[in-house]
């Protein structure tokens, strides 16, 4: 009776210590006799001792760093470019099977993935476009982890190391060209200016009493700053009247002088030809009117 006791409190301890528990991250690669057993978990699971052995693998997201790496692109410029990769185990049985460490091994992977890839990207793809760069690098690791059962989520670009003589060229060119826009936009603003300045001409001609109070608005203006001195343009179309009328005055004919009117002081009454006597030839006339002015 004793030795059953004995036996039975054996079994119960044996039975005690087989059995685990596994996490809800977790599950468990159970390999009996060397043999793959099946994935297990979570919760509480049976796994005999001695007979059977137990591989917990983790199904969270990993993030792993990516060391800066020396990469020269295609147009020949060295870089030191870093990187992070984040990927989970999607069947634990093929990550302890087909490989046996699957966090060096997507590590690795990752590195060299990253150096070819970028040998083939421009340096201004690399810059401005990461987006590309790293949709390029999560298809390529996620076809090479796909046989372990390893899911990579992404890759993203962290940090590109340029040489200082790439950053003072990129500098100088970031400053021609905004030199350029700033050019651009300020003959976009003159020519914007001439066309509202030409319609505006063209209102004030339809409405010559427009720009008489344009001057007066402008004259305000003037008076609000408290000026001792003012200069006012005058526009030669508000004398154009007066010189108009002037220039008709001085080209009218002069009317003839009437005999009986007065004439002015100081000035000789103008002289009329003699009138032919009557009744005379004409060269009695003539000689009578020589003796006349004698």
């Amino acid at each position: 009776m004793e030795v059953l006791l004995g036996a039975l409190g054996v079994l119960v301890a044996y039975s005690f210590l087989s059995l685990h528990i596994i996490k809800q991250y977790e599950r468990g690669v159970v390999f009996f006799l060397g043999r793959y057993w099946g994935t297990k978990g979570p919760g509480v699971i049976f796994v005999p001792r001695v007979l059977a052995h137990i591989r917990r693998v983790s199904l969270r997201i990993v993030a792993t760093d990516i060391p800066p790496q020396d990469v020269i692109t295609r147009d020949n410029i060295s870089v030191k470019v870093n990187a992070v990769l984040y990927f989970r185990v999607q069947e634990p049985g093929k990550a302890v099977i087909e490989i046996q460490d699957y966090l060096y091994a997507v590590s690795q992977l990752a590195q060299t993935t990253l150096l070819s890839v970028l040998g083939q990207v421009q340096l201004d793809d690399l810059l401005s476009d990461r987006k590309k760069v790293n949709a390029i690098l999560k298809e390529i690791i996620d076809q090479r982890t796909e046989p372990w059962g390893v899911e990579v989520s992404a890759v993203e670009v962290k940090d590109v190391v340029l040489p200082e003589g790439m950053k003072r060229a990129i500098a100088r060119q970031a400053e021609a060209e905004r030199e350029r826009r700033a050019k651009v936009i300020n003959a976009q603003g003159e020519l914007q200016a001439s066309e509202a300045l030409a319609q505006a001409a063209q209102m004030l001609q339809t409405q010559p009493a427009a720009i008489q109070l344009r001057y007066l608005q402008t004259v305000t203006e003037i008076a609000a700053e408290n000026n001792s001195t003012t200069i006012f343009p005058l526009p030669i179309d508000l004398l154009k009247p007066f010189l108009q009328g002037g220039t008709e005055r001085a080209t009218e004919p002069a009317a003839p002088a009437s005999a009986g009117a007065p004439s002015a002081p100081g000035v000789p009454p103008a002289l009329s030809p003699p009138e032919p006597s009557k009744g005379l030839p004409p060269v009695a006339a003539a000689r009578a009117a020589e003796r006349e002015g004698a």
